[in-house]
C-alpha cells in the first residue's frame, strides 16, 4: 500500500484531483504568533495543508489554529520524529529558500542523503522532498528520479528566490514564477510521484503550475508577509478560487 494512502481522505482527494493547496508558514518562522496567524488564515481561506517549521509545539499550535493537517519542514532528519509524534502527518525536506541568503547551498548528493536518512527514521511517514532550484534543470529532473527511488513520496519544486522579474503587474508575477514552473514541467514528466509547485507563486500563476503538471501548489510569502489577518485570508481564498476554476488538464510547454 502506498504511504500516500495514509493521508487524510481530503488530502488524498486534493492530490488525485490536482487541486492541493499548501500554505507555508516558513521553515525559519518559529514565532508562535506568526505561525498561528498564518495557520488561521489557511483554515479560514480553504487551504488543504499547513507547512510549519519542525517543532512539536508549532505542530500542535498550527493544527489547533487551522483545523487542517500539518506538514513540517526541516533539513535535519533527526528533528522529524518528535514532530510526527506531535501530530504532523507529513515531513518535508526543504524548501531551501531560507538558506540561500546565507550562502548555504544544498547539492544533489546532500539532498539524497537527507532523504535516505529520513526514510530510515520514518519508514511509514509521507515524505516530500524539495529539489534545489540552483541545480540545472536536467540535474533537477535526475535528482527527482533518484529521490523517488530513495523513498520520497512527493517532490516539491522551488525557484522564487532566483527569479529576477523586471516587469510590473501580471507579467512580473509570471516572471517571478518561471523557475518553479519550469521545474514542475520537467519533473512531473520524469516521475510518477505527485509534484508540488512552490516558491514565487500567486493567484495569477497557480493555474500555470497545474497546467505544467503539478498536483498542487505551496504558497508562503504571498501570505505570511502580510500584516493584516483579513488580507491573509483573502489571499488564501484567492488561491483556492484560482485552483478551483482551473481545468485539471496539462498543457505542453516548450522550455
Amino acid at each position: 500500500m502506498s504511504r500516500l494512502s495514509s493521508l487524510p481522505p481530503q488530502l488524498q482527494q486534493a492530490l488525485a484531483s490536482r487541486r492541493l493547496l499548501k500554505v507555508i508558514a516558513g521553515l525559519a518562522t518559529t514565532d508562535p504568533e506568526v505561525v498561528a496567524r498564518v495557520s488561521r488564515a489557511a483554515g479560514r481561506g480553504g487551504a488543504d495543508l499547513v507547512d510549519v517549521a519542525c517543532e512539536p509545539e508549532l505542530v500542535r499550535l498550527a493544527a489547533a489554529a487551522s483545523g487542517l493537517p500539518i506538514c513540517v519542514s526541516a533539513v535535519d532528519p533527526e528533528l522529524f520524529p518528535a514532530a510526527v509524534a506531535a501530530g504532523a502527518i507529513m515531513v518535508e525536506i526543504g524548501n531551501f529558500d531560507a538558506f540561500y541568503p546565507q550562502g548555504r547551498i544544498f547539492g544533489a548528493e546532500e539532498v539524497l542523503d537527507l532523504t535516505r536518512r529520513t526514510r530510515a527514521l520514518l519508514p511509514g511517514t509521507v515524505l516530500s522532498v524539495t529539489v534545489p532550484h540552483v541545480l540545472p534543470l536536467d540535474a533537477q529532473e535526475q535528482l527527482a528520479v533518484d529521490l523517488v527511488a530513495a523513498g520520497a513520496d512527493l517532490i516539491q519544486t522551488e525557484g522564487g528566490t532566483s527569479a529576477r522579474p523586471f516587469s510590473a503587474g501580471v507579467l512580473g508575477l509570471i516572471e517571478k514564477a518561471a523557475p518553479t514552473l519550469a521545474a514542475a514541467h520537467a519533473i512531473s514528466r520524469a516521475v510518477a510521484a505527485p509534484v508540488l509547485c512552490a516558491s514565487g507563486l500567486s493567484a495569477v500563476t497557480v493555474p500555470l503550475a497545474l497546467a505544467a503538471g503539478a498536483a498542487g501548489v505551496g504558497v508562503g510569502s504571498a501570505i505570511n508577509r502580510l500584516q493584516d489577518d483579513l488580507a491573509m485570508v483573502a489571499v488564501v481564498r484567492g488561491l483556492r478560487d484560482a485552483l478551483a476554476t482551473t481545468p485539471a488538464t496539462r498543457i505542453e510547454i516548450s522550455l
